[in-house]
């Protein structure tokens, strides 16, 4: 069975807007105020929970190739896959994610951690994704915490891969 498809945001669930300025060590260091002053918000043990997720992560985040270049190397992870985002029109009342998410998948069972999460995506996905799929809304100014893990780590777990939406 392959694993599930794990999409990461990084503002507000990595990158917490309730944090304090400097909790965590900057390495490698920011290299310029042009690279954002909020990389200073990362949880290092953020990377080593994501890894053992039985998830295959992929970012989907504005951070776009900025999130391998800074992100990703304060976490300890590797590079990885990124989802592109569409110049084309949106969906009305639905995130603008949703359908590169949906499409990226390409019926895998996904879960997306996010911010901006509401009961239109949730419709949506559940509407045009043959796979399972778990669209979490993380708190924005906390991030991702134990409870989000052990949401994702169940939810991965489960046995029944039928298709629908949770």
């Amino acid at each position: 069975m392959t694993a599930p498809l794990l999409f990461l945001d990084v503002d507000g669930p990595l990158i917490p807007f309730g944090a304090r300025e400097r909790p965590y060590p900057t390495y490698p260091p920011v290299p310029s105020p042009s690279v954002s002053p909020l990389l200073v918000r990362l949880d290092p043990a953020q990377g080593a929970r994501l890894a053992a997720l039985p998830y295959e992560l992929v970012w989907a985040t504005t951070w776009e190739e900025d999130a391998n270049a800074w992100v990703a190397p304060r976490l300890g992870l590797p590079a990885l896959p990124l989802v592109p985002w569409p110049d084309g029109p949106e969906e009305p009342g639905v995130h603008w994610k949703v359908p590169a998410l949906v499409a990226w998948a390409a019926g895998r069972p996904f879960a997306w951690v996010d911010d901006e999460i509401g009961a239109a995506d949730r419709a949506w996905v559940a509407r045009r994704h043959p796979g399972r799929a778990l669209l979490h809304r993380v708190d924005p100014r906390r991030g991702l915490g134990d409870a989000d893990y052990a949401a994702l780590a169940a939810w991965a777990a489960r046995a029944d891969w039928a298709a629908h939406a949770d």
